[in-house]
């Protein structure tokens, strides 16, 4: 009997008055819903929609903006420029960019026709084209790997195109978006090399189709490129420049039902952000604000990717994650931490922010990373060690050295077999000097480059060792 009373007392209470005004005051939290849904539906479209925001903005830049065309790429649409040295501390413009190749970039406009890629016989050096939408997702690739060492033409097509290609010309699979980026790297041995490279990236050409069979005509010099929106002068800046760049290129059919989604706070093709209601534009602002802090934190903490003894194994879909509908991902690591992300089969980044006691990495004090014996990174190509900054740039130093790997002239090896580097702002002493990658007395992470990588570290079964701090 007592047992029923109190099920109909309990009853009483979730009928009662008092319950109906503790939902009421819930409810009174959200003074602006719309506010507050635009503002998280907006941080999931700032993820989704960044490469698009991104690499507009890169475009731009590199289209329009002679800022210093001998380390920041400058060249008209469908032409490469071409890096004339190594990457150092003068390139500020992020992305991670290694120091072990020089870099011939170019935007490429294919909404009208194809642009041919063509190169000269490469001989044994290693070299690579990687190739990406808009999106910042690759979609093909010329080099060494893939297509190999003789000279060859590679169409380069846009979405949808129809029709057929001169004799000798192969196609490549086709872009998602009439915007193209081609990121190619041709292997640099050091400076006594660099004249060589020169030699080759002058025989590399991007033809469109109609001049293909013109031999000697001139490429039309075009650099008009829409400027992205100012955020210093428009809040709401970020959701223009967007909505723009997804109108011209469209992201890809499948992803329907999210870009309807995202039409409910005016982000997507063909949208006006400007005539929303004063809500839902405050909860944009906010979401534009928190985005980049969002994506930081995302990378300084690894993303989804494997760590091993502090290093981080990307995602083994990296540089197509956006296909495998990893939109964090491609957002933080494949986009804004290096523009975009080589496919593991070509390249595999490992990434390390902490020392062995999980502390951050900062040139306040000495590390020493050593391989033991037979245990350096296996690969095909080369491997590399390269120090950035937070900025993701590489930090000057005043022995110029930026990456060291087993390309790195007179490194001393262990008496077992063993190599042992050593990452520290003051120089060592003795041998240890020509070990030696310098580190700015500030925070800082390393990346791990294996360049055409063996299986074991394709499938992620490789392990780094891990970097330890040397006390006094």
């Amino acid at each position: 009997m007592q047992k029923n009373t109190l099920v109909e007392k309990a009853g009483d209470r979730t009928n009662s008055p008092a319950h109906c005004k503790e939902e009421n005051f819930i409810a009174d939290v959200w003074t602006d819903w719309r506010e507050e849904y635009a503002y998280t539906l907006g941080l999931q479209a700032y993820i989704y929609g960044f490469p698009w925001v991104y690499l507009s903005q890169l475009r731009w830049q590199w289209v329009t903006q002679p800022v210093n065309p001998d380390t920041t790429p400058y060249a008209a649409l469908n032409h490469f420029w071409h890096q004339k040295s190594l990457t150092d501390a003068q390139y500020y413009d992020g992305g991670s960019p290694n120091n072990d190749t020089m870099y011939s970039i170019a935007w490429l406009n294919v909404r009208e026709q194809p642009v041919i890629l063509s190169h000269p016989d490469m001989g044994t050096r290693y070299y690579t084209f990687e190739l990406a939408s808009l999106d910042a997702d690759n979609f093909a690739y010329v080099g060494t790997r893939t297509t190999g060492q003789y000279a060859g033409n590679y169409a380069i097509v846009g979405p949808g195109w129809q029709g057929s290609l001169p004799p000798g010309v192969h196609a490549l699979a086709p872009s998602r978006t009439p915007t193209v980026l081609i990121y190619g790297r041709t292997l640099v041995d050091g400076p006594e090399d660099v004249e060589h490279v020169r030699a080759l990236q002058k025989h590399y050409r991007l033809t469109p189709l109609s001049q293909w069979d013109q031999p000697g005509a001139q490429m039309p010099q075009d650099h008009t490129i829409w400027q992205p929106f100012d955020p210093t002068l428009d809040p709401l800046a970020v959701w223009k420049t967007m909505n723009r760049a997804m109108t011209e290129e469209p992201p890809e059919v499948r992803h329907a039902a999210l870009l309807r989604l995202f039409t409910t706070i005016g982000i997507g093709p063909n949208q006006q952000v400007e005539c929303l209601d004063a809500g839902t534009r405050r909860g944009l602002v906010r979401a534009a604000k928190e985005g980049p802090r969002f994506l930081a934190a995302v990378f300084r903490q690894g993303g989804p990717g494997k760590r091993v003894n502090g290093w981080l194994y990307p995602p083994p879909t990296l540089g197509r994650v956006g296909q495998h509908d990893d939109f964090i991902t491609r957002a933080a690591l494949q986009a804004a931490a290096t523009i975009i992300a080589n496919d593991p089969q070509e390249a595999v980044y490992l990434n390390v922010q902490t020392d062995s006691n999980g502390q951050p990495l900062n040139g306040t004090r000495r590390y020493r990373l050593r391989f033991g014996p037979g245990g350096l990174p296996p690969v095909h190509a080369f491997w590399s060690l390269t120090l950035y900054g937070m900025d993701h740039n590489l930090v000057e130093n005043p022995i110029d050295r930026y990456s060291i790997g087993d390309r790195t002239p007179e490194l001393v090896r262990d008496s077992d077999g063993g190599l042992t580097l050593f990452i520290q702002n003051e120089p060592p002493v003795g041998e240890q000097m020509l070990n030696w990658l310098p580190a700015p007395q500030a925070p800082f992470n390393l990346i791990l480059r294996a360049y055409l990588p063996t299986r074991e570290i394709v499938e992620q079964l490789w392990q780094p060792p891990a970097l330890q701090e040397m006390r006094p």
